[in-house]
């Protein structure tokens, strides 16, 4: 209890306050919708917007989410009245719609005792991303009808397009229009140049008065909401006829997994954007507090609402103290205040809450995977067109399914490389990588960075015996990124060590922890380690047939030349891959505009040398040193300084690094 208030601070009472009235008056139109949708009076909205809140503010342990009457629980409740033959806003529907409400809080509390919430710990950011931004578009498609004087709309995108298309030749308000785009463009100015004034708040407020004042919305033929008696409810005892609990306990199941999916992956997609943790578990039961308090009020499931949050982390809110307020004002508003509902533009309030879903969508984060990993882009597109198209749970399952088939996939065909020597230098390098880098004679060094099992251990198989050459007498596999084998694994590389015994080229493995050797022993493989193919190090490899330093580089590689520019770059793309060049210039044009200003002969010239390399990546000392000395000539005349201003650069940088106990062979 009151694990959502762990996290408040003086500080944030100003905002947590704001934003809770803010999220209380925005809910009134967004919850009586909802409230039709599942065929109830629309006042049944309100009063879900306030015990179900309160409850979900005590009991949570995300500081910021928001819970209240929200879209998909509605829709599918709506649907399920549909299919009954059951009219809306009945007397027989509002007997029902209780019981299925009782049934999904039941069913939520046998997913705590389940912990069902560790599932979503197998979702992935693209999938999350692509959910929350699917939700969130859904939602706005929803609306956009009431921007234009329509009526909402439910479904997913083939029902909704066809649902705005029919409200504009039916319903279309060209001033509904008009407010709905100044809304609109006022919010994101406001959020613009003055991000702290709370301007949805604001604007529904001068809307509200001056429809009171003027009554522009009648004039205009404006929706506004309508009308609420005034009262908080009353206590309902669902209908828990036989029919009614046989009905509620299959529909309260789908609602239950929908709430249970949705609510929890938008929350971690929140708690990951704001750095703080939630508890699944904690989260589940008060799911299911919130909707069984919400069946003995008459209201339909409650759920985690996305466009509130989004709300409530746009104005800054930081604790359940939002929660708190929002149910409070609400209260005070169904108790005194009812006859201001009436005078709420519609069209207002519905472009408050488009502009909050916009700004909860993750295209940004799409263009980032576009760029950086195609695979989870195309993830995160199939994650977003699923919600759209099919609906919640079944974009999560497109999603969860590719990301898994993306694990499958990668684990298939892990990174891997060949290695070999710079002289003068301790460890060993990728060939690729480094242009300095050489085989040793005789000998090939493969990395293999994954667990070997029978999906990629063919790929294993086939690189090494590639790599075999007519001189090869021996392979070291470097296996510190193998973390297991599994039984086709090891009967493969049984069968590798026994066919290359036969050409005469021995197998070590090398690097591994302890877990691969007790596999190796458990499958059958003792003899690698009683014949000493395995060893600690490359380097004991190495040893235990007589290579020791300095190595024999290939014949092959003996004259060949490599040119300095080469060579420098491709030691720098270690750390920056393709960007490398980008960097090697952004670091170079950093140290010498500022070396311009150095007086050499001044007293504090040492110091100021040393400053030069200020906010310059560590890891770029010696590449950017060797560049220096390397285009000196070039440089010097690029950024009109003199050789002997740049040779002074590289000197006492020289002595820094040697003064910090850094030599060439650290680089």
């Amino acid at each position: 209890m009151l694990k959502g208030l762990r996290t408040f601070q003086k500080k944030s009472l100003k905002n947590d306050i704001i934003s809770g009235i803010i999220i209380a008056l925005v809910s009134i139109p967004i919850s009586m919708g909802y409230a039709q949708i599942a065929g109830l009076p629309p006042q049944y909205g309100l009063y879900g917007s306030v015990l179900p809140v309160l409850l979900f503010g005590l009991f949570s342990s995300s500081p910021q989410y928001i819970f209240g009457v929200d879209a998909a629980p509605a829709a599918l409740v709506g649907g399920t009245l549909v299919s009954a033959g059951i009219a809306f806003y009945s007397e027989e529907a509002m007997s029902f719609v209780p019981v299925i409400t009782f049934f999904v809080g039941v069913w939520l509390l046998i997913f705590y005792l389940i912990d069902f919430g560790r599932l979503t710990r197998f979702v992935s950011s693209p999938v999350m991303g692509g959910f929350i931004t699917g939700i969130c578009t859904t939602i706005i498609l929803m609306q956009t009808p009431k921007l234009m004087g329509g009526q909402s709309g439910t479904g997913e995108i083939t029902e909704l397009v066809p649902h705005i298309i029919s409200e504009i030749q039916t319903d279309f308000n060209f001033y509904s229009l008009i407010i709905s785009a100044v809304c609109i463009a006022l919010i994101q100015l406001f959020k613009k140049v003055s991000p702290k004034v709370p301007a949805s708040a604001v604007i529904m407020t001068a809307a509200a008065a001056a429809q009171y004042f003027t009554g522009f919305c009648t004039k205009l033929g404006i929706n506004t909401l309508p009308g609420v008696e005034r009262g908080l409810g009353h206590i309902v005892i669902p209908d828990f006829s036989l029919s009614n609990c046989f009905s509620g306990i299959v529909s309260g199941f789908t609602v239950a997994l929908v709430i249970a999916a949705e609510t929890l992956l938008a929350e971690q997609n929140f708690a990951m954007k704001n750095d703080y943790r939630i508890d699944e578990g904690s989260e589940l039961l008060a799911f299911s507090v919130c909707n069984i308090s919400a069946a003995f009020i008459g209201v339909c499931p409650v759920n985690g609402s996305v466009s509130r949050t989004s709300m409530n982390d746009q104005f800054g809110g930081r604790s359940q103290l939002v929660s708190l307020t929002a149910s409070l004002v609400m209260s005070l508003i169904l108790l005194f205040s009812t006859g201001f509902i009436s005078c709420l533009p519609v069209p207002v309030l519905t472009s408050i809450v488009v502009c909050a879903l916009w700004s909860g969508t993750e295209f940004s984060l799409a263009g980032k995977l576009c760029k950086s990993s195609r695979k989870e882009f195309f993830i995160f597109l199939a994650a977003f067109a699923g919600v759209l198209v099919f609906g919640t749970i079944y974009g999560v399952v497109i999603g969860v399914m590719l990301s898994f088939l993306n694990v499958i996939l990668r684990e298939s065909r892990p990174p891997t490389s060949f290695l070999g020597v710079i002289p003068g230098r301790n460890h060993f390098y990728d060939l690729h990588t480094y242009a300095k880098a050489r085989p040793i004679k005789n000998v090939v060094i493969y990395r293999f960075n994954g667990n070997l099992f029978f999906a990629n251990v063919g790929g294993f198989a086939s690189d090494i015996e590639n790599a075999v050459k007519e001189d090869t007498k021996y392979i070291i596999v470097d296996a510190g990124g193998i973390g297991s084998i599994d039984s086709t694994g090891a009967q493969a590389l049984g069968m590798l060590y026994r066919k290359l015994k036969k050409r005469g080229v021995q197998l070590f493995l090398v690097e591994q922890i302890s877990k691969v050797n007790t596999e190796l022993r458990t499958y059958g493989l003792a003899y690698l380690i009683e014949s000493g193919g395995i060893r600690r190090t490359i380097t004991d490899a190495l040893a235990a047939v007589g290579i020791n330093r300095p190595y024999t580089l290939c014949d092959d590689y003996e004259d060949e030349q490599v040119s300095p520019d080469t060579a420098i770059l491709q030691e720098f793309e270690w750390a920056f891959g393709d960007e490398a060049q980008h960097y090697l210039e952004l670091y170079t044009e950093k140290i010498l505009r500022k070396a311009r200003a150095v007086d050499p002969h001044g007293k504090n010239a040492r110091e100021e040398y040393s400053h030069l390399w200020d906010g310059i990546s560590p890891i770029s000392d010696h590449v950017l040193l060797d560049y220096l000395e390397t285009k000196h000539t070039q440089l010097a005349e690029k950024y009109e300084l003199t050789e002997e201003q740049i040779k002074l650069v590289i000197d006492n940088h020289r002595q820094t690094l040697v003064t910090e106990g850094y030599t060439a062979h650290d680089s």
